[in-house]
């Protein structure tokens, strides 16, 4: 089964895809290995811009909804 999540928030719309890969992208930018991504949580809120996420119960971030839309 193939599953899409779409997130839709005001005018915009972001695939759950765009999450995750800029969510890989901070992981190996700070050094890490993606083979080394054990679990990977994301918590959207819309009403805040916000994609907060937590790699391996320890790496934590948080990334704007918007910034995914201009990327």
């Amino acid at each position: 089964m193939k599953t899409t999540l779409f997130v839709e928030y005001g005018q915009n719309q972001t695939e759950d895809k765009a999450l995750i890969a800029k969510v890989k992208e901070l992981w190996v930018n700070a050094g890490n290995k993606i083979k080394d991504i054990n679990t990977l949580n994301l918590y959207v809120k819309p009403e805040e811009d916000s994609v907060y996420y937590v790699v391996n119960e320890d790496f934590t971030g948080k990334i704007s909804l918007t910034s995914l839309e201009e990327a």
